[in-house]
């Protein structure tokens, strides 16, 4: 397999190209408007919910309600320029495939390693948030803690080996079970408020709004891994939209109501608290409380882990078709067929992420790192975008929207940039060895 540069094959401004070589027919997928809304609310309704806003709290105060309608506004280019690029370039590779068509192998490379090796970081780290919840329920040391993260990332995996369709499946009861639950916290909490809680609105001025924006695009983070399972809606070009727009209603409404009712009803103590949900709940409806959060963190945890290894399972396999990793890893590239080989991989990263991160403890580091691969792929697709989307199209604007707007994220990732910065180093050195390994295959085969 020889590596290209992007296509010329299609004139800007034309809704029409010529189909990749390295992208080969495939069945149509069977996924509906449903399961992909709620696959798009897993991936990005995530376990932010369960410690986010008590840290954008202690960064921002009151200020941090104004972070998050930020964001959801951000979202809005993000989330559509992600959904036009991938109904109209279907594909297991995602924004692997993005970067490919616009910028050529290395950018694909470079922006598949981000993803695959950089973003399941925030494995450990959800799953860690989730069983520090349920331990505060039940009770437990730090080792019953770790044991309980281990233990929720085993059951998606299982789940996740039975292909996408069946997660989707599966995570439509969760996301709507979810959503309900939420309501219920947010009704229970909500009489409970008070509005002097809100002053002084910025207590660490604009620079901790700054922080708490960093800190939430951990939450807002997801639109770019469904792209990936775009090949197996059954119609890409319409339901890809719709799934994308019903998501980030959803979404956006969830976070900007949870924020701001933890500010009005914590107060202070939203600041120190390590289990806000908790809290809330149980101002409610008194200690009984805690296990309606318990059952929270279960099904978000289990949504979270089903999208993302979806995504994380299709994308390797994809990256050893396309070259990018051995070619071993590219069975279940097909839509409708099962990526268990990318799967066998990602949980591999995922576990020694898993190691480090449950020997430290501390999650904020690790979430900067998690959001700044976040934000550099966030950067790499949304210009991919403004080479593939037909330009001055309503995609072509979000794009060039969200190009200043990812510029934005990169500069709150700041010095955490370092990190994506060496698995790009990587990626290109792979790109350099396989490059010089072909072309002495090839004069020994001349």
């Amino acid at each position: 397999m020889t590596e290209r540069g992007p296509s010329n094959t299609r004139a800007r401004g034309q809704d029409h190209e010529l189909p990749d070589p390295r992208v080969p027919a495939a069945p149509e997928g069977r996924l509906g408007v449903a399961g992909g809304t709620a696959l798009y609310v897993a991936a990005v309704l995530g376990t932010g919910i369960l410690v986010l806003p008590a840290l954008a709290a202690a960064a921002a105060g009151p200020g941090a309600i104004i972070a998050v309608a930020a964001l959801a506004l951000i979202s809005v280019p993000l989330a559509g320029t992600f959904a036009a690029l991938a109904r109209r370039h279907p594909d297991a590779g995602g924004v692997a495939t993005f970067a490919r068509r616009a910028f050529g192998p290395d950018a694909a490379r470079v922006i598949g390693y981000w993803f695959f090796f950089g973003t399941p970081i925030g494995a450990p780290i959800a799953a860690l948030m989730t069983a520090r919840y349920v331990v505060a329920v039940i009770g437990g040391d730090t080792a019953s803690t770790t044991l309980i993260a281990v233990a929720l990332m085993v059951v998606p995996i299982a789940v996740t080996s039975f292909g996408v369709r069946f997660a989707a499946s599966v995570q439509l009861v969760l996301s709507a079970a979810l959503v309900a639950v939420l309501v219920f916290v947010l009704a229970v909490a909500a009489p409970h408020g008070q509005p002097a809680h809100l002053q002084p609105l910025l207590p660490h001025g604009w620079a901790g709004v700054g922080l708490a924006m960093s800190l939430y695009i951990w939450a807002f983070a997801g639109w770019e891994a469904v792209a990936g399972i775009g090949g197996e809606f059954r119609n890409p070009r319409r339901d890809i939209p719709r799934a994308t727009a019903l998501a980030l209603i959803i979404v956006s409404v969830a976070y900007l109501a949870i924020q701001a009712v933890t500010v009005l009803v914590l107060g202070d103590r939203a600041a120190s608290t390590a289990v806000p949900l908790l809290e809330l709940v149980q101002v409610g409806t008194g200690p009984s409380g805690g296990v309606v959060v318990a059952v929270i963190a279960a099904i978000v945890v289990t949504g979270v882990f089903n999208a993302y290894l979806a995504a994380f399972s299709k994308l390797g396999a994809a990256m050893g078709r396309d070259g990018d990793l051995p070619a071993w890893f590219g069975r279940g590239v097909e839509n409708g067929a099962v990526a268990r080989r990318g799967l066998l991989l990602s949980t591999g990263v995922m576990a020694v992420y898993s190691v480090i991160v449950l020997a430290s403890g501390d999650l904020q580091p690790f979430i900067l790192i998690q959001t700044s691969f976040a934000a550099a792929v966030y950067g790499l697709g949304v210009a991919s975008a403004l080479r593939l989307l037909p330009t001055r199209s309503l995609g072509w604007w979000m794009a060039l929207l969200s190009c200043a707007l990812a510029g934005g994220l990169l500069v709150l990732a700041g010095w955490h940039l370092a990190f994506p910065a060496a698995v790009a180093v990587v990626a290109l050195g792979v790109g350099a060895l396989v490059r010089m390994a072909r072309r002495r295959s090839g004069r020994r085969t001349a």
